[in-house]
């Protein structure tokens, strides 16, 4: 029976099934973060708030890209710690967990400027 990704799956062994199960639960944590950033990014724009609009509008967008970030995260991710418990090698970290706290951060900063500013 083929499994779908077969660049993870064609190698070595089948691991404890409680590591890909933990390894699945970090990819819908991911997803569900992705979810969070993309909420953020619509109510920015849907909502009425009292943050100067060149602020809400650019923190908007922000948020829109770290969410599609965080998707791609979770993806890349589950891949890349999937085939290193079936290689029995040491788990890679999150690639992209630093530009994604950064662009919370910046997101946070921008926002506080545009209430500060409206």
């Amino acid at each position: 029976m083929k499994r779908f990704p077969g660049s993870v799956y064609a190698q070595g062994t089948e691991p404890d099934p409680r590591f890909s199960l933990a390894n699945e639960r970090t990819f819908l944590a991911w997803i569900r973060t992705s979810l969070a950033l993309l909420a953020t990014g619509v109510a920015l724009e849907a909502l009425e708030l009292p943050i100067q609009s060149g602020f809400r509008l650019v923190s908007s967008v922000l948020f829109v890209l770290l969410a599609l970030l965080a998707a791609v995260q979770s993806w890349v991710g589950w891949m890349r710690t999937e085939r290193s418990l079936r290689l029995e090698r040491a788990l890679p970290g999150p690639s992209l967990a630093v530009l994604l706290a950064g662009g919370v951060g910046l997101g946070i900063v921008l926002l506080t400027a545009g209430f500060l500013l409206a």
